[in-house]
C-alpha cells in the first residue's frame, strides 16, 4: 500500500530523497518527519518504507509534505528494506535517517555542501548526538578494526573541539548519512542476508574496496535515541545480529593479504567475544550467533570473489583505513 502527499515547496528542493526505514517507532517517527520538513534545504521526497509495524507509527499526519509511504506485508530488516527505497529512488543523492534520530535545521545543507565540495566522495557521515543527554556524542562516524571488530567514533564522549573537525572516516553510520545514488547501485546495495546491523559497516567497506571514500561533515547534526525499536545494544537481537555479521563483513571485504595477516586476531576477537558474553547470561544467544555466522560463511566467501575480483582499492589504501592498535580504544 503506497499514500503519497505532494510538496508546494518543491522548488526550494535539492535533488536527494530522504529514506526512512521504520518498524514500529512510535511517536518517533512523526517527530523525525517533522524535524525533516523544518530542513533549511528541503529534499526533493521523503520515502518512508514501513517494514509491517503493528503499531500506529505511520499515522502522523502530514499532507503538506511530499511524502511517499510504503507498507510492507512482512518484516524485511533495514537491508532489505533500503534497497527497495534505493530502486524508487531518481536522485542524484539518497539520505538515510533512521525514525529516531531528528535532524537539526540545517543537517541536510550541510551534507549536500559537502557533497559538492567533494564531487570524487561517495558518502558522508553526521555528527550523532545522544538524545536527551546534554553534549555527549553518538558517533561521528564508523571505525573498523583489523580484528573485525567495529564500533561508532567517540560513542558516549563529551563533545570537544575535536568533533568540530570534518574529516575523512572509514564509513558512515547509515542511521544518519548521505550516499551518491549511484555509487550505491554500482555495489548492488546492502547484503540483504545480514537483516540489520553492521550492514552500513559492510556496505561502507565495499564502497571502499570500489575505490570510493567516506567523509564525516561536522556540521550535519541529528539527535540520535539509539536502539530505539530492538530492545537495546544488548538485547538477544542485537547480539544476534551484531556478532554474526561482524564474521561475514570480515570473511567478505578483507582484501588479500590482509586476510590472512589479521586473521587471528579476528579469531581471536570472535573467541573474546564467546567468553564476554557467555559470563553475561547471553552464552546461548552469541553461540547461535557465531556458529550460523560459521554455517554462512560458504555463501559469504562466494560473494567474497566477486568483490574482489571487482576491487578497485589498493591493498595499501584499505591498510591506511583500518584501526590497527593492539588495545583498541572504543571511544
Amino acid at each position: 500500500m503506497q499514500t503519497q502527499f505532494h510538496d508546494p515547496l518543491k522548488n526550494r528542493s535539492a535533488s536527494v530523497t530522504v529514506v526512512i526505514v521504520n518498524w514500529n517507532s512510535g511517536d518517533l517517527l512523526g517527530k523525525c518527519i517533522t524535524q525533516l520538513l523544518k530542513q533549511s534545504l528541503l529534499p526533493a521526497h521523503i520515502l518512508v518504507i514501513d517494514n509491517a509495524s503493528t503499531d500506529s507509527s505511520i499515522e502522523f499526519n502530514d499532507s503538506a509534505s511530499n511524502i511517499t509511504i510504503h507498507k510492507l506485508n512482512k518484516n524485511t530488516g533495514f537491508a532489505s528494506a533500503n534497497n527497495l527505497a534505493l530502486s524508487q529512488c531518481n536522485t542524484e543523492f539518497v539520505a538515510l535517517l533512521n525514525p529516531d534520530a531528528f535532524p537539526e535545521p540545517d543537517w541536510l545543507k550541510q551534507l549536500m555542501a559537502a557533497a559538492t565540495a567533494h564531487p570524487d566522495l561517495a558518502s558522508f557521515g553526521s555528527r550523532q548526538m545522544s538524545y536527551g543527554l546534554t553534549k555527549i556524542i553518538d558517533g561521528i562516524g564508523d571505525v573498523y578494526h583489523c580484528s573485525g571488530l567495529v564500533w561508532r567514533h567517540a560513542h558516549g564522549r563529551r563533545q570537544s573541539d575535536l568533533e568540530g573537525i570534518s574529516r575523512e572516516i572509514f564509513s558512515p553510520c547509515a542511521c544518519a548519512a548521505l550516499y551518491k545514488r549511484e555509487a550505491l547501485q554500482e555495489i548492488s546495495g546492502f547484503d540483504e542476508d545480514y537483516f540489520c546491523y553492521v550492514e552500513d559497516v559492510d556496505l561502507g567497506f565495499r564502497l571502499r574496496l570500489a575505490g570510493y571514500k567516506a567523509f564525516y561533515v561536522s556540521d550535519a547534526v541529528v539527535n540520535h535515541v539509539g536502539s530505539a525499536t530492538t530492545g537495546g545494544q544488548h538485547s538477544d537481537f542485537s547480539i544476534y545480529h551484531g556478532h554474526r555479521n561482524l564474521v561475514w563483513t570480515y570473511i567478505k571485504n578483507m582484501p588479500g593479504i590482509l586476510f590472512w595477516l589479521f586473521l587471528p586476531f579476528h579469531i581471536l576477537l570472535n573467541l573474546i567475544s564467546v567468553v564476554y558474553f557467555s559470563l553475561q547470561g547471553k552464552g546461548k544467544v552469541i553461540a547461535q550467533a557465531k556458529l550460523d555466522a560459521i554455517r554462512g560463511i560458504p555463501k559469504m566467501w562466494q560473494k567474497r570473489k566477486t568483490i574482489q575480483q571487482t576491487r578497485k582499492a589498493s591493498i595499501g589504501e584499505i591498510w591506511r583505513a583500518l584501526d590497527k592498535r593492539m588495545f583498541p580504544l572504543r571511544r
